[in-house]
């Protein structure tokens, strides 16, 4: 791996795992950047605190690949409103993705794994929820 793709490697892992230890807290009075997206009232509790602090980094709060982590890497990351996207893929193939990372996908290899989800079901079906919320209607 040559220096500026490791630099950029290690650029995107720091945003991942600084996005893990989350940052400031919103005041509850603080309007909100952008509107939910509606899947994320139908995920579970513990799936929407995951995917905000967690998938957002990259995949954004729109669900389009478009969160601040997005800018420094290629390929870009999924958008969940591909119609095309959203057809082709499982709801098994989602979870293996999460739990697995990229890599273990034959997709990126900057799609963290998430190993501390396998066999949580109900986070990975709240996950699941959350990003099926993103088709396109």
């Amino acid at each position: 791996m040559n220096s500026t793709r490791r630099s950029l490697a290690c650029l995107v892992l720091t945003c991942s795992f600084a996005a893990c230890g989350g940052g400031a807290p919103t005041p509850k009075d603080a309007p909100a950047a952008k509107a939910p997206a509606p899947a994320a009232v139908t995920g579970d509790k513990e799936a929407q605190e995951l995917f905000q602090s967690l998938c957002s980094t990259c995949h954004g709060t729109t669900g389009r690949g478009d969160g601040p982590g997005a800018a420094a890497i290629n390929p870009k990351p999924r958008s969940f409103a591909d119609e095309a996207w959203q057809a082709s893929v499982t709801d098994e193939q989602i979870h293996k993705t999460i739990v697995f990372g990229g890599a273990a996908v034959g997709k990126s290899p900057f799609m963290p794994a998430q190993p501390q989800l396998k066999g949580n079901t109900s986070v990975l079906n709240g996950l699941t929820k959350i990003i099926r919320g993103y088709r396109t209607k």
